[in-house]
């Protein structure tokens, strides 16, 4: 099997590199090599190499900035996502991609199921709908994951700007009122390695195809998880000005941003665990593995 992997030096692109050695031969693009803003770039990449799974991890995801850069944004999110998922077509590929708990307003009384109607409130979420939207319009084969939350050791994440500004600070103040699940790129990696091997394993089924909610089990609010990010990275011997009890809560109003974000972004996993049988582990167990991986690393 030939991999064509976009995006692999973000978050879940560095982790696939180590998850899908397991499914086939990796070609994975240099930011150098590929301006995926050039929809003939990424044409022609994916001509040229000709792969049996095409993976992008690769997204514009500068929530705010996006306010004030729609038409990059969409042609990142949606327009190059468009044409991967012709190519995919045209070569009778499986093509994954990953998608957001931003295509929802988050008003919903309850986790959202993959069948709930989305709305999303930003020019982010709009984007990354547009390209689920052209995905399901062209190609059969396909693995929409729709995430949230995401933390990895690698790259800028919630968790790492919470420990920097607790080696800053004596307090903090974080949003108590915005609810969802913090989900590790491994997870997200190892997960789709397992739905790869199913895929391939039951000769392309189309019936596995679609699109799944993916995050890790338990729900948190920002606050919630910020006090516990702090918590474990004390016990594990980390230097900090911050401690938990030190960070304060707000509710979303008193921290006004460019992007309007959903309030609700609990995503309802039974899909996915029914039909590929896998136990999604809780949020908790993945931000101890970051932190011990920090904190071997010196910390930040």
């Amino acid at each position: 099997m030939k991999i064509l992997l976009f995006g692999k030096e973000g978050q879940v692109g560095w982790e696939l590199q180590r998850s899908l050695l397991t499914v086939g031969d990796i070609i994975a693009s240099e930011q150098h090599e590929l301006d995926f803003e050039n929809r003939d770039a990424v044409r022609g990449w994916v001509r040229r190499h000709e792969p049996n799974i095409i993976v992008n991890a690769a997204a514009y995801t500068a929530v705010d900035r996006a306010e004030s850069e729609p038409d990059k944004a969409r042609r990142i999110n949606a327009d190059a996502v468009g044409i991967l998922a012709e190519e995919a077509h045209r070569l009778d590929a499986w093509l994954v991609h990953y998608s957001t708990d931003y295509v929802f307003d988050g008003t919903k009384n309850g986790p959202y199921r993959e069948d709930d109607l989305p709305n999303p409130l930003s020019v982010y979420g709009m984007t990354k709908l547009e390209g689920e939207t052209r995905i399901r319009e062209c190609h059969t084969k396909h693995f929409i994951f729709r995430t949230s939350w995401v933390f990895a050791a690698r790259g800028n994440n919630f968790a790492k700007t919470m420990l920097r500004l607790a080696k800053e600070r004596d307090a903090l103040t974080v949003i108590a009122d915005q609810h969802g699940a913090p989900t590790s790129a491994e997870l997200l990696a190892d997960v789709t390695t397992l739905a790869l091997h199913q895929a391939i394993q039951k000769e392309g089924r189309p019936d596995l195809a679609g699109t799944y909610h993916l995050v890790a089990q338990g729900e948190t609010t920002w606050h919630d998880y910020a006090q516990y990010v702090i918590a474990v990275a004390q016990e594990k011997g980390m230097a900090l000005k911050t401690a938990p009890q030190h960070i304060h809560p707000i509710k979303t109003e008193a921290y006004p941003l460019p992007a309007k974000r959903p309030q609700n972004s609990r995503l309802n996993t039974s899909k996915l665990t029914s039909v590929f049988g896998v136990h999604l582990p809780e949020w908790r167990i993945h931000v101890h593995r970051l932190i011990e991986e920090l904190a071997l690393q010196g910390g930040l």
